[in-house]
Order: structure tokens, then C-alpha cells, then sequence
């Protein structure tokens, strides 16, 4: 294969979260335009470099990161997409809770991305680029119920997202994030078994999007394999919106059939 099928040819990857969901569908996309793929997450990967790591430990995550890119020769591309969800509004989450959330969230990007650095300073040496992209959401920059903690700690990310991009930018580092809506991911899958009814619950996420239903992990890969391609060069500092439409569109309400 030849051309944008294979533009990551000579490069490498590390996804975190890599094991499932969106971090599994971009470790897949990567891998099939040609990187070389490693995988931190909690549990392991029978496709990929597998390295074992809870990014809240900051000695485990430079010794996994360390290993990933001895295993892969070097590291081109990191993707921040470890994380987990929170449902509450500011009343529902003890202190315990909101500092474990954020723990992961935010301070588990600080933590992957300082161990990578010197290795993407090396990549651009090479390549005369390196990318980061990190998973935030369309919580960061868009009031939704129910998700107080989650929010700030995707919120945090964005901004994160923005300083990292003008610390680097003049390293030839570039930095972006996706702000995915609602996406068909096992945490979803998981928060929908805890309904009270999952079809009604899985019904009103699809209404709150104009495209009427959840995204996909595929459809979310794909904006952060955009991102990280050495094709996207002159993209930094950008926020993409796999999200439906929720963040910008405003639609009349469907009237009542009859």
C-alpha cells in the first residue's frame, strides 16, 4: 500500500487506554496505515507491544514508557486516551472521588507525556516532527447534567491541551485533542446497565445528539489518527469535535408525528 494508507510508515505509537474502546480503535487505525503500535493500559494486548501501567503511578508509567519504546525503536506519535467517567452533580462525589478522577484524567496526560517527552524530541530529530493528541470531550466546553466532576476533569484537559501546544510548538511537538459527545464506549455500555430502564437511558443519549445516535469509537479513532499524521503539520493547538453536532447545532425539535 502506498499513499495516505500508509502514511505512518517508519513511525511509532503509543496509545494509552489501548486495550478497548477508543484507544483500541485508534491502536487498529494507526497500525493499518502503517505505524508501529504499543499499548499502556491496565490490562494487556495480544496485538500490540503491551506495557502495564496505572498512569496514577508515576514510576510505573516511565518504566512502561521506557519499555514501549525500546520494544518500537523510538516514538513518534503519544495518545493520551486513558481515563474514566464520573456521573453526579457537585453534590454527589466525595473528595476522595474527585481527586481519583482527576488523578487519572489530567494528572495520569502530565505523567504519560513528561516520561515521553525526551523520545518525541528524539522523533523530530528523525522526522522532523512529533505529535500528541489527547481524548477530552464535548463536557469541556459544553454544559451537560449529571456530569459535574467529569466535566472539570475533561474541561482541565482542554486547557491542558492549549498550553502544551504553545510550550512546544517551537520543537516541531504538535499538540491537539478530540472532544468526542457521547460515544458508544464500554463505559457507556456500563453506565446504561445501571439504568433504571438501559432502552429509554440509550434512547435520550441518542436524542441529545442532532445526528440522532451515539458516536462511534471507529468515527473518534479516525479524527485522532487525522491529528496525529505527519500530514496534519500545520494543525496544533486545535480542538476537533467528533460529537453529532452537539457542541454547534441548534435544531427545531422534531414535531409529534400526527
Amino acid at each position: 500500500m502506498t499513499g495516505l494508507e500508509q502514511e505512518f510508515a517508519g513511525r511509532t505509537a503509543l496509545v494509552t487506554g489501548g486495550a478497548s474502546g477508543i484507544g483500541l480503535a485508534t491502536a487498529d487505525l494507526l497500525a493499518q496505515r502503517g505505524a508501529r503500535v504499543a499499548v499502556l493500559d491496565l490490562t494487556g494486548s495480544a496485538e500490540y507491544v503491551s506495557v502495564l501501567a496505572d498512569v496514577t503511578d508515576d514510576a510505573a508509567v516511565r518504566a512502561a514508557v521506557a519499555a514501549a519504546v525500546a520494544e518500537l525503536g523510538g516514538l513518534d506519535i503519544l495518545v493520551n486516551n486513558a481515563g474514566i467517567g464520573a456521573a453526579g452533580t457537585v453534590e454527589d462525589n466525595q473528595d476522595d472521588e474527585w481527586h481519583r478522577v482527576l488523578d487519572v484524567n489530567v494528572l495520569g496526560m502530565v505523567r504519560t507525556t513528561r516520561a515521553a517527552m525526551p523520545h518525541l524530541r528524539a522523533a523530530v530529530q528523525r522526522h522532523g516532527q512529533a505529535a500528541i493528541v489527547n481524548t477530552c470531550s464535548v463536557v469541556a466546553t459544553a454544559g451537560l447534567p449529571d456530569r459535574a466532576l467529569y466535566s472539570a476533569s475533561k474541561g482541565a484537559v482542554y486547557s491542558l491541551t492549549l498550553a502544551m501546544a504553545a510550550d512546544y510548538v517551537r520543537e516541531h511537538i504538535r499538540v491537539n485533542c478530540v472532544t468526542p459527545g457521547t460515544a458508544d464506549t464500554p463505559w457507556i455500555a456500563r453506565l446504561l446497565d445501571a439504568a433504571q430502564d438501559p432502552a429509554a437511558e440509550r434512547a435520550a443519549l441518542q436524542r441529545r445528539q442532532p445526528t440522532g445516535r451515539l458516536v462511534t469509537a471507529a468515527e473518534v479513532a479516525a479524527a485522532i489518527v487525522y491529528l496525529a499524521s505527519p500530514l496534519a503539520g500545520a494543525t496544533t493547538g486545535t480542538a476537533l469535535a467528533v460529537d453529532g453536532g452537539m457542541q454547534g447545532l441548534r435544531l427545531r425539535p422534531v414535531p409529534p408525528a400526527g
